[in-house]
Formats: C-alpha cells, sequence, structure tokens
C-alpha cells in the first residue's frame, strides 16, 4: 500500500459524514506505519469506541469507510469473516458501514463479522501452531494475506455499490 498522509487518510472515506471526517482521530502509531507491508490500513477510533474505519487501495486511489461496531459480548467463540480468524467470541464483533452516496443517506448498511480491534492484518501473519512432526505447507500465510486482502476490498466495494442502479 502506498504511503498516506493524514490529509490522504480524511480524503479517502467515502461514507463519512463532515462530524465524523472532523472528530476522527488517527491512530497513535499513525507516525510509524510501515505502509510496504500493508494490504489495507485499519484502526478503531481511540476515543469514540463503537467508530472504526478502514482503506484500501485500488487501482485509482485509497478508499475509506466508517464502521460502527456492535457490542461484542458473545459467549461463543466466532470467525472473523475477513481474516478467518476463530477467536473467543469477544474478540469478534458485528461491524457494519453505512453505503455511500444516496443508499447512505436513506439509511441502507451493510456489515459483516470482523475482529474487534480489527487487527485481521496482523492475525493473518501468525500461522498457526504445528502439531508435532508437521510441516507447514509453503505458501500458506500468503494465501491466507492474500484471501483476507481480497475480503476486505470486496466488502469495500460493496459500500461503494449503488442499488438504485440497474446493471
Amino acid at each position: 500500500m502506498r504511503a498516506l498522509t493524514e490529509t490522504d487518510v480524511r480524503a479517502s472515506f467515502v461514507n463519512a459524514t463532515e462530524e465524523e471526517l472532523e472528530t476522527m482521530e488517527m491512530p497513535h502509531d499513525f507516525l510509524f506505519i510501515d505502509w510496504d507491508f500493508r494490504d489495507f490500513f485499519a484502526w478503531r477510533d481511540p476515543v469514540f469506541g463503537k467508530r472504526g474505519y478502514v482503506i484500501v487501495e485500488t487501482a485509482a486511489r485509497a478508499v475509506g469507510i466508517v464502521l460502527r461496531a456492535s457490542e461484542s459480548g458473545r459467549a461463543q467463540a466466532g470467525m472473523c469473516n475477513i481474516c478467518r480468524t476463530m477467536q473467543p467470541g469477544a474478540q469478534v464483533a458485528l461491524f457494519t458501514a453505512r453505503r455511500a452516496d444516496s443508499a447512505g443517506s436513506r439509511g441502507d448498511s451493510i456489515g459483516t463479522h470482523m475482529c474487534v480491534d480489527l487487527s485481521c492484518h496482523d492475525n493473518v501473519r501468525l500461522a498457526p501452531p504445528l502439531a508435532p512432526n508437521e510441516i507447514r505447507p509453503a505458501g500458506q500465510v500468503d494465501m491466507r494475506l492474500d484471501g483476507t486482502r481480497r475480503r476486505m476490498e470486496a466488502f469495500v466495494a460493496r459500500v461503494q455499490e449503488n442499488p438504485d442502479v440497474a446493471d
């Protein structure tokens, strides 16, 4: 992913209100992000706890969406639909995003279950432990990274889709 400035980040959002952009808090380590190893950029707002943000890079530009998290107080384990990592129940939550343009103005939104801390990018880099005498297949982590990136890009693309336009 190409390096982004705070101005680039704020300009990338397709479903944010003016108020959300004004009150958006950048992550504390923003200046230290290694952009070369990012497939997408996601973080939870340190001030507005239920708000999260995701930015993916498309061929044309960086596209960001604002997310809203539900309560994550589930007792059972759950799976993140982005990184496909099984987590304890409290570590997976439903995140919703208002659709862009007129659909979002009417209140249309889409959602999916994600890691509560939006750390999917890091979670897929953690290979599952091996059993004794087990050999890890070559490229396993690369396949997980690619799948995670594609699923996040698809979610962001669904936010941008305009259901009013017939194909």
